[in-house]
């Protein structure tokens, strides 16, 4: 009997609910219902904006709440709650004052999932690192799975994997907040301030990443960004092997860098592993993503399947994507960028100055960072969306004597088509925003799409 069958019998008999129909869910509620238990929606929107998903839920016999009520009547004995969903919100404390059990959709699958997991977070760089590990991995010839947050759930897949099949997950913080699992091998690429509109503050943002290694094992391995200031400033758990990677220091175990060359350092033995110029992605903060991803395969993986992922790995979707040439004017869609700190590295992949598209859902987090490398970097930006004002303001405030000419935008339509205007032969475009998507579009992937479009009819 696999462990998901296992604990669906247990479970038998139980009143479930779901907040939340998004996409990590409703392959969940599909299982549920499959297994043929009881299942009840909680869902802010109504049935006509769940739209297709509504009838197709209904359809198997899903029960529904509905609308801003959707939290007033948590009376099942199981609780899935939504990623976006803070796991401390009322309704949830009073479901586990009377009793009830709060799980997720990922804490399921941990529990469940029958083969090595290796998981990833960090506020920058945790796509392209997670997606680098799975590459190799899979060059390297074992079976895997790529989900999480970076895209899909892995719960579906469960029952075709093996024990010696691996799960690549990148985690968000708001997967990890109230995990009672963590992966096998976890790593954190670094933690700057970001979604401060959904934790109380930065320690909270920094705790809820930290579960990724509060409960591995001394069987268990944790890799480390060290050269992050708070990252190595966190507390560890004693039990995890730990492997540190740094463009700064020599590491007893971990990656490394040393002119211009990356190390493999085991047990203070260091090999060299490549040139980092030999890096097919751009920007240094690639190097970086190289080295974690390294360090995460280290037993797993021939150091030839790393250099030849390495050099051949075009990058991750929407992250300084190249879309077009048009006019001697280059595009690239970099809207997986939803902090500062990722629009910097952004930036600082290019040796020339760009016209820069920014602006968007505003999470609340501190901009100030950005003012001077928009001004290092950046010869005309065009600002959009709620963080458009804070945008400029760091800019305005900015220390540089030379300024970039700032153009207002009152969409992504709009923006795009202004940088298509002001844009001359040579010039490079890139929409990097600094800021989430929720105040126009679902999600980042979406407005990629939506860049990229517009873009291709310019």
């Amino acid at each position: 009997m696999s462990a998901l069958t296992d604990y669906l019998q247990r479970i038998s008999g139980k009143r479930i609910a779901v907040i939340g129909a998004g996409v990590s869910n409703t392959p969940l509620i599909i299982l549920l219902r499959n297994a043929g238990l009881p299942v009840t929606v909680h869902d802010k929107k109504t049935a006509d904006e769940l739209g297709e998903r509504y009838r197709e839920l209904a359809a198997l016999g899903v029960s529904f709440v509905l609308g801003e009520d959707y939290l007033d009547y948590l009376s099942e004995d199981i609780i899935f709650r939504t990623p976006g969903l803070h796991p401390e919100h009322p309704a949830l404390k009073e479901v586990r004052a009377r009793g009830g059990i709060v799980t997720s959709e990922m804490e399921l699958f941990f529990e469940v999932c029958p083969c090595q997991i290796i998981g990833i977070t960090g506020s920058d760089g945790k796509t392209t690192t997670t997606t680098l590990v799975y590459e190799f991995l899979k060059h390297a010839g074992y079976v895997c799975h790529l989900g999480g947050n970076i895209g899909k759930p892995l719960l579906p897949e469960v029952e075709q994997m093996t024990e010696t099949d691996i799960a690549v997950v990148e985690l968000s913080s708001f997967q990890l907040m109230g995990m009672k699992h963590s992966p096998h091998i976890s790593a954190i690429t670094n933690l700057t301030p970001n979604h401060l509109d959904y934790h109380a503050d930065f320690n909270e943002y920094v705790q809820a990443k930290t579960a990724i290694y509060t409960n591995q094992n001394e069987n268990d391995i944790l890799v480390l960004n060290i050269d992050d200031e708070v990252t190595n400033a966190l507390k560890l758990n004693e039990k995890s092997k730990v492997l540190l990677c740094s463009k700064k220091i020599k590491p007893e175990n971990g990656v490394y860098l040393e002119d211009n060359c990356i190390y493999i350092a085991e047990n203070g033995v260091s090999r060299p592993l490549m040139m980092k110029d030999k890096i097919r992605i751009l920007g240094e903060h690639n190097v970086s993503n190289v080295m974690m991803a390294a360090a995460i395969v280290q037993g797993l993986c021939k150091d030839e399947d790393i250099v030849y992922v390495a050099e051949n790995f075009g990058g991750v979707e929407h992250r300084i994507e190249f879309v077009r040439e048009l006019n001697g004017v280059k595009y690239y869609n970099d809207s997986i960028a939803s902090s500062p700190t990722r629009t910097i590295a952004g930036l600082c992949s290019f040796n020339q100055k760009l016209i820069l598209i920014a602006g968007g859902y505003d999470k609340h987090i501190p901009y100030d960072v950005l003012g001077e490398p928009i001004c290092e970097h950046v010869s005309k930006l065009i600002v959009t969306g709620a963080t458009a004002n804070k945008i400029k303001e760091c800019v305005k405030n900015a220390k540089n004597s030379e300024k970039p000419e700032i153009f207002d935008a009152d969409s992504l339509a709009h923006a795009v088509k202004k940088a298509s205007e002001i844009a001359q032969s040579g010039d490079i475009v890139i929409m990097s925003p600094a800021s989430a998507s929720f105040d126009a579009f679902k999600n980042f992937m979406e407005r990629g799409e939506m860049f990229k479009n517009l873009v291709m009819t310019l």
